[in-house]
């Protein structure tokens, strides 16, 4: 019964029908043994007669050939032909099965099907869209296992989860090192790595939208503390300082990017999630992967230090170009890094529409080159360290519309004491964070119900407000601050301190009777309290009963609004990423 002449007997032994492939270190079923030989097995016999594989089938075939003839031959052992040692096969069951495939089978594993481009596509575009605002470009990308390799991580200390339930803060960094392929032509010779540009992404918790503050990089600040982790494993604690630029942050004193985070927290009172950082190479690289970013010059630009040359009107950059753009300034507005600002959120604005639109979405080949520019360009923190994380974060913020994102400046005074800098504008950027804080959006969305009109209240005189004031959970003094600023500030002789609060609140409460509600819309309007801090009991109240306002956690202090603005404070520069009419000027 066994064949000699391998490949010419009638007859083919069931163990030279298995046979060893070394590209994927498995025995397969072969059973066309005359037909052209397997990949990996070209010049070679589909069997040897030592092979084990031939050993084990003819013991077999001669076991089961006695037990036919006599029934009850017990002494003879058999053995099974070799599993194949592919997890997918399963093991002994895979074989049975491979052994049980029909005669005219080739033997071969049939491929999976290959998804079309568009199935692709659209799989990847599920969660492409990520802000990868650095260096004053932004990008939405799809990353993959085996891009790990190319993202750079820095352990600062604090390591979260890649996505929450909650708002989202992503702080994206833009430094001006020249280390680095390709950016020995830019940024200042011998700097350490600063925080050229700065913007704080904020998404809200329903993911309907967001906002991305600019934080200007010659901003006079305090820096805290913060510890670094060094080479060999140690932790160094870099000193803070007060009183310098923002910018410096970053890579002075050996500071690294959670020395950035911890100031950004300290003045906007945010808790970051993740930081992002890149170089010049992200512009010129997401760019041009993209197929350009179109951009608007409201006038001729003809800047001999970016090298950006461009006749007003309409224009799509990318690489060099595009680099260019987003660094000019000398030229557009007042020449200042606030103007330069206003291009880099032109320029970001146009590239999240480009990352959205389906000519991007759906090119398998665009997205492709995306995820290795991204992934080239990115240093992140260890929360988000691998590309499925990344990609994880990338889906989640894909959710935002981009209508409803909004960048906006943290609003800046010059400094009078250093016209090369400027200083926090306190009264419109305490506003501006606490509407941040709050979630709130500086975009009108859909789920904004309109308010209810009611019969406008006329204000009472500040003579004629009476009100008693105590603390509920407001800092240490707050109730005697608020008495001596409604009486010396505003003129409010009928304000009294109450002294604590019977219990703490987390937002301040203003309590007033229906005929105080002149008294009431005066105290509200001086400290800033929204709608929901006020609460009309009922009945009226005596000529000189005072109204009870009790200061909460959120009370910050005597001046200072209490509650988020409804809508962007006057005075704070902003512009929608769906306006696609804005202009370099």
């Amino acid at each position: 019964m066994d064949a000699q002449g391998r490949g010419q007997a009638g007859d083919i032994d069931p163990a030279d029908q298995w046979v060893f492939d070394p590209n994927t270190g498995n025995y397969e079923l072969r059973l066309d043994t005359g037909a052209k030989s397997a990949p990996g097995q070209a010049g070679r016999r589909t069997a040897a007669p030592s092979a084990p594989a031939a050993e084990s089938g003819r013991k077999q075939r001669r076991a089961q050939e006695r037990g036919r003839s006599a029934g009850n031959d017990r002494d003879t052992p058999t053995r099974e032909l070799p599993a194949q040692r592919n997890r997918r096969a399963g093991g002994r069951a895979g074989h049975r099965a491979a052994a049980a495939a029909p005669a005219a089978s080739t033997g071969r594993r049939r491929p999976k099907p290959k998804a079309s481009k568009k199935k692709k596509a659209l799989y990847w575009g599920a969660g492409t869209m990520g802000f990868v605002l650095v260096a004053g470009c932004t990008g939405a990308y799809f990353v993959y296992q085996h891009l790990d390799g190319n993202i750079s991580k820095v352990d600062v200390g604090i390591n979260n989860d890649a996505v929450t339930d909650g708002p989202v803060n992503i702080l994206i960094m833009g430094t001006d090192s020249r280390e680095g392929k390709g950016n020995d032509g830019y940024g200042d010779l011998g700097s350490v790595g600063h925080a050229d540009t700065t913007i704080l992404m904020h998404v809200s918790k329903d993911r309907t939208n967001a906002t991305a503050l600019s934080i200007p990089r010659d901003m006079i600040t305090d820096i805290p503390d913060c510890p670094t982790k060094q080479k060999d494993g140690s932790t160094k604690n870099v000193p803070g300082e007060t009183g310098v630029r923002f910018n410096t942050s970053l890579g002075q004193e050996g500071r690294d990017p959670g020395c950035t985070w911890r100031t950004v927290e300290k003045m906007t009172g945010l808790k970051i999630n993740h930081f992002m950082m890149a170089d010049f190479n992200a512009v010129k690289e997401l760019s041009t992967a993209v197929g350009g970013v179109e951009v608007c010059a409201g006038k001729d630009i003809d800047d001999p230090k970016s090298h950006l040359k461009l006749k007003a009107g309409k224009h799509v950059v990318q690489g060099e170009q595009a680099l260019a753009f987003v660094r000019t300034r000398h030229t557009v507005g007042t020449g200042s890094d606030l103007s330069r600002i206003e291009l880099q959120q032109q320029f970001l604005s146009s590239m999240i529409r480009k990352m959205k639109s389906d000519d991007t979405l759906t090119d398998v080949n665009k997205l492709w080159k995306l995820s290795n520019a991204a992934t080239k360009a990115l240093t992140v923190d260890t929360g988000i360290g691998t590309a499925s994380k990344l990609m994880d974060l990338a889906k989640d913020l894909s959710r935002v519309n981009v209508k409803n994102v909004t960048f906006a400046t943290v609003p800046v005074l010059d400094n009078p004491e250093d016209p090369a800098t400027v200083i926090l504008n306190k009264a419109k950027a305490d506003p501006l964070f606490k509407m941040v804080q709050a979630d709130r959006s500086l975009t009108k969305t859909k789920k904004d119900k309109p308010k209810k009109k009611t019969k406008p209240v006329a204000k009472a005189p500040a003579a004629e407000v009476r009100v008693d004031v105590s603390n509920g959970g407001g800092p240490l003094g707050a109730a005697q601050e608020t008495v001596d600023w409604l009486q010396n500030t505003k003129g409010a002789p009928l304000s009294t301190n109450a002294g604590n609060a019977s219990t703490t609140l987390d937002a301040t409460r203003l309590e007033y009777a229906p005929n105080q509600a002149g008294q009431a819309a005066t105290l509200a309007e001086w400290m800033g309290l929204p709608q929901s801090a006020l609460k009309e009991t009922s009945g009226d109240a005596g000529p000189k009963v005072p109204m009870k306002l009790i200061l909460g956690k959120d009370f910050t202090g005597a001046g200072e609004p209490v509650g988020p603005p409804d809508k962007t404070p006057d005075g704070v520069q902003n512009v929608n990423a769906d306006n696609k009419n804005v202009c370099a000027k």
